[in-house]
């Protein structure tokens, strides 16, 4: 009787990424009626694959991993076995001109650094040691404290400050526990001059992956061809404008699309669009303290410029970090390495990864200025020659990380137990839909437990995925240690910055 109640009733789905597609996945595949709405033109959100004459773009590197068994299930239900490949992993750091293997491996590590200056960075080491940093509440002094000031300059502070864009020294240091937490210099050593030894008991990473072989976003134009297929529906370039709420619940969305302005009746709302343009959107207007939550709660940007060359010109990585000071970009893809499909026989192509923010002076840049930008960079690191590039082009991306403000909980928490008490109809998924920073699979889990919730009257509690169990690219061992928690893939705690 319950499915056959919940069957009449319609879902609204805000947002065709994989949060979006996997609750309307699962609703379709119970029978019940959902629309999926997009303001995009592409499904899959982050995780779509960008296609420009031919050639496809994986937006950040999407790698097929996970420890949560329905997810994987449901991967292989959507894509045939065909359509993965099984992909080895490999990434290192550029520094200076160098290639350092990641994770460290001491005799790369004393190769490339040389006798003198190794020893300055254990000479820096034995220093932090005997005379830690004063201040470690923030990252530098946190990660100074346990590899040294020279160590820390090399391999820490250039990457993570062109991610987040503000000073390392303005990073609170819980961000660097979680994200290199159990792991010191002379773990690190030890480790990889034993590599027999039991490799979990730090963050040890995944020797391989799947991956479909035309990239993510051929997972979510698949789903949602199931989900039109199942009866449901899915609209692109259809902005949701407005969440109608009256009684105590949501009641409608407003959507404009290529017929128009609709207003869709909805019983049921899954949101995965960003948690403050969600606040913005209820009618009748949220309370101002909550509005104001959601003004505080902010975003980084994220742009690929992506350059054809031969594939000799190429490297084996699937990214490279690039921590050498004097350039901007902070990553560099080879699509090639991702999978063959995504390249053309002789060629492959190369993304490097800016992380900028709406208006900036890159976001604001002609495609031109950046392919030109990105050649010179190339060329700058000594990677590829300029007259190697066949062609370019640019993919902007807005949102892609949720900034974590000092104080960013207490905004969510506020819309959040708002949302409860005046829409409890309304279900924030997905990484901007909860301000969370959540990988594609944990993504997945919040939708698909959040149907259950619709479908079956069970309570989960969506807030704790990716906070009750340890996570991600470790093999088989818990994380312990002073109550942290998560993925190893937390994003840092950023202090909290009046919007101009």
């Amino acid at each position: 009787m319950m499915n056959l109640v919940m069957a009449q009733q319609h879902t609204v789905v805000i947002g065709a990424g994989p949060a979006g597609l996997t609750a309307a996945y699962e609703l379709t595949r119970r029978d019940a009626s959902v629309e999926v709405v997009e303001s995009d033109d592409v499904v899959g959100g982050i995780s779509r694959t960008v296609e420009r004459d031919g050639w496809r773009f994986d937006i950040g590197g999407h790698r097929f991993f996970t420890k949560v068994p329905q997810v994987a299930a449901l991967w292989h239900e959507i894509l045939a076995a065909e359509d993965f490949l099984l992909r080895p992993r490999m990434s290192r750091i550029h520094y200076r001109g160098r290639l350092f293997d990641y994770p460290l491996k001491a005799g790369n590590a004393l190769r490339n650094l040389g006798v003198v200056e190794a020893t300055r960075c254990v000479g820096s080491y034995l220093w932090s040691r005997l005379r830690p940093p004063a201040d470690q509440s923030h990252f530098e002094g946190w990660v100074s404290a346990r590899f040294g000031a020279r160590l820390y300059r090399m391999f820490f502070k250039t990457y993570t400050e062109k991610v987040w864009g503000i000073p390392a020294t303005e990073l609170q240091a819980d961000w660097a526990a979680q994200r290199i937490k159990n792991l010191s210099l002379a773990g690190a050593v030890r480790n990889a001059l034993l590599p027999s030894r039991d490799r979990t008991a730090i963050t040890s990473l995944i020797e391989e992956f799947e991956y479909p072989k035309y990239g993510p976003g051929m997972m979510w134009e698949r789903c949602a061809e199931l989900v039109t297929r199942a009866g449901g529906r899915v609209t692109l370039n259809a902005p949701a404008q407005t969440v109608h709420r009256a009684g105590g619940r949501a009641v409608a969305v407003t959507v404009t699309d290529a017929t128009g302005t609709r207003r869709i009746a909805a019983d049921h709302v899954v949101s995965s669009m960003p948690i403050s343009a969600l606040v913005r959107a209820m009618d009748p207007p949220a309370p101002e303290p909550v509005r104001a939550a959601a003004d505080a709660l902010r975003y980084r940007d994220f742009l690929t410029v992506a350059l054809v060359v031969p594939s000799t010109a190429g490297f084996p990585d699937n990214w490279i970090y690039v921590h050498t000071p004097g350039v901007r970009v902070g990553r560099i893809q080879n699509f090639g390495s991702w999978s063959p499909y995504l390249v053309r026989d002789g060629f492959t192509c190369l993304g490097l990864e800016y992380f900028v923010n709406v208006g900036d002076e890159l976001w604001s840049a002609d495609d031109d200025a950046l392919v030109a930008l990105g050649t010179a960079e190339l060329a700058r690191l000594g990677l590829v020659d300029p007259e190697a590039v066949s062609a370019g082009y640019v993919v902007r991306m807005p949102k892609a990380y949720p900034v974590y403000d000092e104080g960013y909980e207490q905004a969510v928490e506020t819309i959040r137990r708002w949302l409860a008490e005046a829409v409890p109809n309304v279900y924030p998924v997905g990484r901007n839909g909860m301000h969370r920073y959540n990988n594609q699979d944990h993504s997945m889990l919040t939708a698909m437990l959040t149907v259950s919730n619709i479908l079956d009257g069970t309570a989960h509690d969506v807030w704790t995925v990716n906070v009750e169990e340890s996570y991600h690219e470790e093999s088989g061992h818990e994380q312990t240690g002073a109550g942290q928690h998560g993925t190893g893939r937390a994003a840092p705690v950023l202090p909290h910055r009046a919007a101009a």
